[in-house]
């Protein structure tokens, strides 16, 4: 009886909302997603995000439900995840090239391919590699389009593992930095993830513009 309940909750679970994820799965669930959705198509529409960033705040008991999650074992977890996934993703689109997105008919999944593949245009491989860990959908397709497109492999293992650690440590560090010194700072964890989510946004809209201006200056040239 005990053990068909504690299955009931888990397969309750919201995998959209991270205080869900964390509160039933802890650590493991985060490597999970991670691995999920940069590694795996279906998994574009998880909340990478703002659960680095949650589960960073957890870390210091903050949490309403009382969860509380190990700092050491989570930036292991999320490092792990998210480099094997994207190296997975990569692997994936070498060996199946185009045919992946192909059988999607999901319109989100196809434009943020369209975007992946205009990163690597106008950036370069390192850049765009790096760059596209900061935007959801674009991180989970830049992976297999990265492999389809033939990017050597240690050009995007080298980038991807620099974007990697980046992204996953620097999320959670903030989550958990900010629970750390707020009291109460989980009644304001929504407008927080919506924050954190635009200032992961800042070094791509600071490429854009720089492109841009670049692009200006050599017309004018």
């Amino acid at each position: 009886m005990a053990t068909s309940l504690f299955l009931g909750s888990q397969l309750a679970v919201n995998v959209l909302d991270a205080q869900s994820l964390l509160a039933a799965f802890g650590v493991l669930g985060v490597g999970v997603v991670m691995f999920a959705e940069t590694g795996l198509l279906i998994g574009f529409f998880l909340p990478g995000d703002s659960l680095l960033f949650t589960a960073g705040l957890l870390c210091t008991g903050s949490g309403q439900d009382g969860v509380k999650l190990s700092l050491p074992a989570l930036l292991v977890a999320a490092a792990v995840g998210a480099l094997a996934g994207s190296q997975c993703g990569y692997l994936l689109g070498r060996k199946a090239g185009g045919a992946l997105l192909a059988r999607s008919r999901s319109a989100r999944l196809h434009e943020g391919a369209r975007r992946a593949e205009e990163l690597l245009e106008r950036y370069g491989h390192a850049k765009a590699i790096v760059l596209a860990r900061f935007v959801p959908v674009v991180r989970t397709v830049l992976n297999p389009m990265a492999g389809a497109l033939q990017v050597p492999v240690r050009t995007f293992t080298v980038w991807q593992v620099a974007g990697g650690l980046l992204w996953s440590l620097g999320l959670t560090l903030a989550g958990y930095a900010l629970g750390s010194s707020v009291p109460n700072v989980d009644k304001y964890l929504l407008p927080m993830v919506a924050v954190i989510v635009l200032v992961s946004l800042i070094p791509v809209a600071l490429e854009v513009l720089r492109s841009r201006r670049a692009a200006k200056e050599g017309v004018r040239g």
